[in-house]
Order: C-alpha cells, then sequence, then structure tokens
C-alpha cells in the first residue's frame, strides 16, 4: 500500500464537558417588572465571554459536572431546571469537543451573592439575554441562548 493510499487516522475521542447558563428573576423599572438575567463570564486565559463550563472528571457523570463547573467558575451553588443542548466544535488544540449544557437557578439567594475573581474567571456579569446574546465571543453560545425557553413564564 502507498502512502497515499494508507488509511487515515481516526480523530481522537472527544473532550467531554458541561456547563449551565444560569438565570435569575429580578424586577425591573418604575412598576417592578419581572425580567431575566443570565450570567456571562470572562476568562482571561483566552480572553473571551462565555457561559460557565468545563472537562468532566473520570467518573463524573454530565450534570454532576455541570453544577460543579458553575459553582467553580462562578461561586453560584445552582440547580438544574432543564436541558439545553450541546454545542461540538475543535479546541484550541484541535481536538472534537462536546459541551452538554443546562439551564440553571441559584438555590436560594446565592444569585445576590457578590462574585469572587478567581484563576479562571475573572469577570461575571447578570445580564437580559439580549445583552449577554451581543457580549458573548462564541457563536454556538448565542445559539445555546436563543434555544432558552421564551414567555412570561420561563420553566
Amino acid at each position: 500500500m502507498s502512502p497515499s493510499e494508507s488509511p487515515r487516522a481516526a480523530d481522537p475521542p472527544a473532550v467531554r464537558a458541561a456547563g449551565g447558563i444560569v438565570r435569575r428573576r429580578v424586577r425591573r423599572g418604575r412598576f417592578g417588572r419581572r425580567a431575566v438575567e443570565v450570567v456571562v463570564i470572562h476568562r482571561p486565559r483566552y480572553d473571551d465571554w462565555s457561559f460557565p463550563k468545563g472537562k468532566l472528571d473520570d467518573g463524573e457523570g454530565v450534570e454532576e459536572a455541570a453544577l460543579r463547573e458553575v459553582e467553580e467558575e462562578t461561586g453560584l451553588s445552582c440547580r438544574i431546571l432543564a436541558p439545553v443542548g450541546e454545542t461540538q466544535y475543535r479546541d484550541r488544540r484541535g481536538r472534537p469537543k462536546v459541551v452538554r449544557y443546562w439551564l440553571m437557578e441559584p438555590e436560594g439567594a446565592a444569585g445576590d451573592t457578590p462574585f469572587r475573581p478567581n484563576a479562571e474567571v475573572d469577570v461575571l456579569r447578570w445580564l437580559p439575554p439580549d445583552q449577554a446574546a451581543r457580549l458573548l465571543t462564541y457563536p454556538h453560545d448565542r445559539d445555546l441562548l436563543r434555544r432558552l425557553p421564551r414567555g412570561r413564564r420561563p420553566p
């Protein structure tokens, strides 16, 4: 078999990751109209704006990883409300990456807790979805935001 006929090396296994789109309900304006805000984080290592996420630890379930990563990156202890979907892309090393996301809410008054910058995230912003969409760096994150339930009574 000549080198040009040799089989192509298969892609390495996909990097598996999980994350959350964290939302809170707030009252806005003179009449206290209900609104929704979502968390967007800035990661200085990549100089990007995204949703909290990270790789699964060995033996860890996907939902468990999503909750852990959100808490590690934002300081927010959350509960899962619903699956949002997944993104697939190649990471900075060229490996295939699959990230599954869930819609989450902070438990108790956690959504009002001041953010403390950490090694992975230096800024956290609570924004209305339309403003978050303008700030997010990656198109696949904006697509996830569009998948969120709309209307007066999100889950």
